[in-house]
């Protein structure tokens, strides 16, 4: 019998969900063949069996947890599966010859215990008293008394049933509450639905929160005026295309920018360990791209060493992979500056949360025609603006430097010339 194991994944990942199973008992696989898909924090990773054979048993449920290194299947040569449903039948004779337990003795059911006959002498009580007992259906034997003769008086008898009373009054509230927990069936109630939180939905609450606690957070904005770059887009991008097989959107500009800026304020694309600030003197840009499983943010490498062409491809091919869900752990992992893009949702002002341990996040939003002065001559003039916000880590990063990183990204793209000069 051989035993199939979840494989390692990364040095940060040690466990995942089955997410499905691709084959089920009793199918013969060859080696190499996908037989399960592990959900993991970050990306769906499928498990190959590295041996042929007929699967004999499946040791895990889809949504289950597993860890690196467990045994979540157990294959069998070809022909095995046969042999193990003809088992059962051959042994089943030998299970009829087993020695039968000895039956245990019955118990001989114990007597009813005698009731106890207590011998009690007549109560002495007063006839006021007696009627009452008799009202209130009170056996005079059970009343305390406080008479010193030994005579039980009325009020023993109403002393006696509000004593009697009390556990019953006590009970009633506490079976109050049954009422309301009539309508605990609400809850099940079509209005409702519970839905399980994926892993990876799990992990992205939990680095949210993580980012929050762990860094002083702060945000600070500016405005883009996009006419500039919009003139250049418009009038290249039918020859962009051609020549690249690409289209020229905006977020190889923006790279190009952030990239610029980095260069002039690299406490940006640093990050804290310990009681040491590592600088980085490479750019691995994260893109955030959102999916039905949520947001993921895969990595332009060498951002700076790529062309506006390299960008929109790397882009583009990483933004498919995101949505066909099939992005590898290597395509995730580092990054040292990450840019979201709201505005394709139609976000026109947001408050980025950083991607930990990243210490700054650029946020683009929509586009929006808006009036605004162009010259000193305080001419109004309708231009394309966007708003643009970053948060970065207070930590490390002062608010001189955000600010200035802010208005660095803005020259660059206000001025396209300038932003070509810078590589």
């Amino acid at each position: 019998m051989i035993e199939i194991k979840v494989p390692e994944l990364a040095e940060s990942i040690t466990e995942g969900t089955i997410a499905e199973w691709t084959v089920k008992t009793g199918d013969a696989i060859e080696k190499g063949e996908t037989i399960a898909e592990l959900e993991t924090d970050k990306v769906n990773v499928e498990i190959k069996s590295d041996f042929s054979g007929v699967i004999q048993e499946l040791l895990a449920e889809p949504g289950d947890n597993v860890v690196v290194g467990q045994v979540i299947a157990k294959l069998g040569e070809e022909g095995a599966s046969a042999a193990s449903d003809a088992a059962p039948k051959e042994e089943a004779p030998k299970a009829e010859e087993a020695p039968k337990a000895e039956p245990a003795k019955e118990a001989t059911p114990a007597p009813a215990a005698e009731e106890k006959k207590v011998s009690k002498s007549r109560t002495v009580a007063s006839p006021a008293a007696r009627k009452k007992a008799r009202e209130l259906g009170i056996d005079l034997d059970e009343v305390s008394f406080r008479d010193p003769m030994g005579r039980v008086r009325v009020e023993d008898v109403e002393a006696h049933n509000q004593t009697k009373n009390a556990p019953k009054a006590a009970e009633k509230p506490a079976a109050s509450p049954s009422k309301p927990a009539a309508a605990a069936p609400a809850q099940d109630d079509t209005r409702v639905e519970r839905i399980k939180m994926s892993r990876r939905r799990q992990t992205i609450a939990k680095r949210l929160v993580e980012a929050q606690h762990t860094a002083a957070m702060l945000t600070t904005f500016n405005e883009v005026d996009m006419t500039a770059v919009m003139d250049v887009r418009n009038r290249r991008k039918d020859a962009f295309f051609k020549k690249n097989g690409v289209k020229l959107g905006f977020m190889s500009f923006f790279t190009k920018a952030v990239i610029g800026a980095l260069k002039s304020f690299p406490l940006l694309n640093a990050e804290i360990q310990g009681d040491e600030i590592l600088l980085k003197k490479f750019y691995d840009i994260g893109v955030a791209v959102s999916t039905e499983e949520g947001l993921v943010v895969p990595v332009v490498r060498d951002a700076d060493k790529l062309s506006f062409a390299g960008i929109e491809k790397e882009i583009g091919d990483l933004g498919k992979k995101a949505r066909d869900n099939s992005l590898g752990l290597k395509d995730l992992q580092g990054g040292t500056f990450t840019i979201t893009n709201g505005g394709i949702f139609g976000s026109l002002y947001s408050t980025p949360i950083l991607n930990t341990p990243q210490v700054g996040i650029l946020g683009m939003h929509t586009i929006q025609r808006r009036p605004v002065v162009v010259d000193d001559n305080d001419t109004v003039e309708v231009r394309p603006m966007m708003y643009i916000a970053l948060s970065y880590d207070h930590r490390i990063v002062d608010g001189k430097d955000a600010v200035q990183f802010l208005v660095r990204v803005k020259q660059l793209l206000e001025d396209p010339e300038d932003l070509l000069l810078e590589g």
